[in-house]
């Protein structure tokens, strides 16, 4: 039997973007990717964010980020909100730091929602990482669609824990059909580590409005990681200011790409949708 049989586990929500969060800081279990994948069988999720016991000195948890078809993502700022949410009170502040396999992560409560330290972007092209040089990743030489008439090109490449990639758009996203789109160029030889899609519409200089084709997770509601790069990008070409809006279809995230250190802060709000127990049945195909 899986040793997460009979598991409590919450179900949230950030903004849309459909998270579990699964506490395991007692120890004694290492969340395989196919029991990720059997709990969103069941519990459909968008990221699965396990937490373990530190691991650091002055850490909260150590944190593992699944998607649903049990690969692991490097961040996902959606569910960090989420897990502020169920630590914080718990340990008595309004600040955590979590330790993943690649960074250290602060959350903090910013009035009824939190706010999300998402470290510093990447933009070296080794960085994102794809497969061949690039001098600039603010406008790289991609093209989607027939060549004599690309239906997306040049986008914007930025690395916030995983990779990005945001096509500006000069309408409404909404009229594309991401669906397709999106698995297409998540796997294109150009990506190595695959990618995660972005649709981007500059309304004005402090508004973006976002639809998001995740890597491993597929269509989201929201996508934290991919809202920050979304608004790094737009900076670095001059369409925005350093602080933005976007909308996404679950709804907006702040997006601060502070001057001072270069780190992106991300604020939005949480919900808890339901707390359950991970039935035995689940995991039968599992070992």
């Amino acid at each position: 039997m899986s040793g997460l049989a009979n598991r409590p586990y919450l179900k949230m929500n950030g903004i849309g973007n459909e998270i579990v969060v699964l506490d395991l800081r007692d120890g004694g279990h290492e969340v395989t990717p196919a029991e990720a994948r059997a709990i969103a069988a069941h519990e459909p999720f968008d990221q699965l964010m396990v937490l373990y016991p530190p691991r650091q000195a002055g850490t909260d948890a150590f944190m593992r980020i699944f998607n649903t078809d049990g690969s692991q993502s490097g961040a996902c700022g959606n569910g960090t909100r989420c897990v502020a949410w169920h630590l914080m009170p718990a340990h008595g502040r309004d600040t955590i730091v979590l330790q993943t396999p690649t960074s250290l992560v602060e959350a903090r409560r910013a009035g009824e929602a939190f706010t999300v330290d998402m470290g510093p972007p990447r933009f070296l092209w080794q960085e994102i990482p794809i497969s061949r040089p690039a001098e600039d990743t603010r406008a790289v030489d991609f093209r989607y669609g027939p060549a004599e008439a690309p239906l997306l090109e040049r986008p914007s490449l930025v690395n916030m824990g995983n990779p990005h990639a945001v096509f500006w758009v000069p309408d409404d996203p909404y009229g594309y059909d991401l669906a397709t789109i999106g698995p297409s160029i998540e796997h294109d030889p150009l990506f190595p580590e695959r990618v995660n899609v972005s649709l981007a519409e500059v309304r004005d200089a402090g508004h973006i409005v976002l639809r998001v084709w995740e890597r491993g997770a597929g269509m989201t509601r929201a996508c934290g990681s991919a809202a920050c790069a979304t608004g790094v990008a737009a900076a670095r070409l001059g369409l925005t200011a350093r602080r933005t809006r976007i909308s996404l279809p679950g709804g907006d995230l702040l997006i601060d790409w502070r001057e001072s250190d270069d780190h992106v802060l991300m604020t939005g709000a949480v919900e808890l949708e339901h707390a359950g127990r991970f039935a035995p049945s689940w995991f039968a195909d599992a070992a």
